[in-house]
């Protein structure tokens, strides 16, 4: 299993960690993309995998937080 989605084997704490890494990740690559985007030039390939790695990022932040919000309806 890849040690990225095996959330149940790491501790809240190190979720935590990886939580807030993964989000300043995500808004560096956003800043990324922009930049790219204004250049006239921006390699469209470079641009895809960058947008395709913030995706990714997105979706295991997204599972992070169910892990350590769960949403429990009372």
């Amino acid at each position: 299993m890849n040690a990225f989605s095996d959330l149940s084997m790491k501790t809240d704490e190190v979720l935590r960690v990886e939580l807030a890494e993964f989000r300043r990740e995500h808004a560096d690559l956003d800043e990324a993309i922009r930049a790219l985007q204004e250049r006239p030039t921006a390699d469209q390939l470079t641009l895809q995998r960058l947008k395709k790695k913030k995706l990714w990022l997105r979706d295991t932040i997204a599972r992070i937080e169910d892990r350590l919000y769960p949403d429990i309806i009372a």
